[in-house]
């Protein structure tokens, strides 16, 4: 059956509303999308200031990695002396008895065509740090050890030995101590045979080898000595059964490789002494440097202004003269 449906109204005749319907006012929900509008705004604000600080955070710390790694580059290529270690090692030179008569300030024996301790004046200083054991130190006299006597005999230049023993580790009776202390004590006592005896110990039928060490006995480097022209006396107490300055040069060969004017300033032992090591007057020769096509002869006598013609002829002095460091490379 069918009802017949009619509106409601109010007693002025308007319609009523009905009960539980929800207002659709324009202006609310105007309001709430403005609200919620306003919500992603601030939540891209927020956003955006977290990937700021993250970003400034990231920035900070590859800023601070590149400032570690390039400190660390710099200090590789500019490796510094612990003072106080160096202040130890000295004191404990200082330390050691006996010490030999007529060393220079830094442990050194200089030889001159007058002897030990009296450098002609107005000519170079050539300083050559060694170790008995070294190949390198070995192959070095063996090119330049004829230059060096000439040079000395000559009044050409002055040259200061410094024996170390820090390669005793690749022997199994401490040679290096054992050759040094000859040398020192020839240089104390028989000078003028010093540069002969160094010669000797250094021929390619004597040295030992550091890789594949045979034993040399006291003996064997005595009778090198009395060869080089050594005093018998002299070159048997060189050779005495107890080395007689064993505990000083050990002291030096610990003090010696941390001064820093003596290290390498180049190459895979950058920043660290190695032998040979030469100086002149008192400055450094980069060796690393030198072109492998020029032979160390001639390297040396560029480093120190010297021309070959003029090697042994008294009054010809080097151009370095007493002030001034190498000259080549």
């Amino acid at each position: 059956m069918a009802t017949n449906k009619t509106n409601r109204t109010n007693g002025a005749g308007q319609p009523t509303k009905r009960p539980g319907r929800k207002p659709t006012n324009r202006k609310a929900r105007e309001a709430a999308e403005a609200a919620a509008a306003r919500a992603r705004e601030e939540q891209a604000r927020k956003d955006h200031r977290i990937q700021t600080i993250i970003g400034a955070v990231v920035v900070a710390i590859v800023v601070a990695l590149v400032a570690v790694i390039g400190f660390n580059i710099w200090k590789a290529n500019h490796p510094s002396q612990d003072a106080g270690e160096l202040k130890d090692a000295w004191s404990k030179v200082e330390q050691s008895s006996p010490k030999p008569a007529g060393t220079t300030e830094k442990g050194g024996f200089l030889i001159s065509k007058d002897g030990l301790n009296k450098p002609v004046e107005g000519v170079p200083t050539v300083a050559v740090y060694m170790d008995f054991m070294c190949p390198g130190c070995g192959a070095m006299e063996r090119s330049l050890g004829d230059t060096y006597t000439s040079l000395v005999e000559s009044g050409q230049i002055n040259i200061e030995i410094h024996p170390m023993n820090f390669m005793d580790r690749y022997s199994t009776d401490e040679y290096s101590t054992r050759a040094g202390n000859a040398a020192i004590v020839i240089a104390e006592q028989d000078p003028t045979h010093l540069l002969p005896f160094i010669s000797r110990m250094y021929a390619e039928d004597f040295q030992p080898s550091e890789t594949d060490y045979s034993p040399v006995t006291n003996e064997q480097i005595k009778a090198q000595a009395v060869a080089a022209g050594v005093k018998e006396s002299v070159a048997a107490e060189a050779t005495a059964k107890t080395p007689k300055y064993k505990t000083w040069l050990s002291a030096m060969s610990t003090y010696t490789p941390l001064r820093q004017e003596l290290w390498n300033t180049q190459g895979q032992l950058k920043g660290q002494m190695s032998t040979p090591t030469i100086t002149v007057n008192g400055k450094y020769w980069n060796r690393n440097a030198i072109p492998t096509d020029t032979d160390q002869k001639t390297a040396f006598l560029k480093a120190i202004g010297l021309d070959a013609s003029s090697v042994g002829k008294s009054g010809k002095i080097p151009s370095v003269g007493t002030d001034k460091g190498p000259l080549y490379p």
